[in-house]
């Protein structure tokens, strides 16, 4: 039987396909958003998928828009972030020292994203929009080999997600734009390649 996460990995893996499809077959929608490849660092570390871990920390983050109907795109992403905390423990049996924690976690998941131009009636040089990402984290977490306690001191991330963005983007010039993206989860700041 498949886990939760295979089976949400091959329903983006299939979402992906059918509008890089769609994206192909369907050039007349041409909405002036789309084929941008997002490249952001944000800070996250106290809520969301990213959990409670007492401190903030660099995220980076990709993905890739697909322009899928007028004013509404779709984009496969891709985040990640590593950290490292020391924890004072010892027992009648074990000797009393700092043991490390490590993890590393990689939220994978497809970002739809509506933009409100044409609505907000924006010039040419700036995009407006409000957007929703669904996804799944995949985290991988160790501890020193000789430490023996609480191994749940540190709480996992959630490995599913929902979260909620508003953002802007201006435009440098045709090919390149600067970003802030406000979220739920983590926002970020970044550039846009046109």
């Amino acid at each position: 039987m498949m886990t939760k996460k295979i089976q949400i990995l091959l329903l983006m893996v299939v979402i992906t396909l059918v509008t890089t499809q769609a994206s192909a077959q369907k050039k007349s929608i041409h909405s002036g958003y789309g084929n941008t490849l997002n490249v952001g660092i944000g800070l996250g570390g106290y809520a969301g998928y990213y959990g409670y871990i007492g401190k903030t920390l660099p995220v980076i983050h990709f993905n890739y828009e697909l322009a899928i109907a007028k004013d509404f795109t779709l984009a496969p992403f891709i985040s990640a972030y590593a950290y490292s905390n020391q924890y004072y423990w010892g027992s009648n049996n074990y000797p009393y020292k700092y043991y490390t924690y490590r993890q590393t976690v990689v939220p994978i998941g497809a970002k739809g994203t509506y933009y409100l131009d044409h609505l907000l009636k924006a010039n040419n040089k700036w995009d407006f929009y409000v957007a929703g990402s669904l996804g799944f984290a995949i985290v991988s977490s160790h501890w020193d080999a000789d430490y023996y306690g609480n191994k749940t001191y540190y709480a996992s991330p959630n490995p599913l997600f929902l979260d909620l963005h508003a953002g802007a983007e201006y435009h440098i010039n045709h090919k390149i734009g600067l970003f802030l993206d406000l979220s739920t989860g983590v926002s970020t700041i970044g550039l846009g390649f046109h």
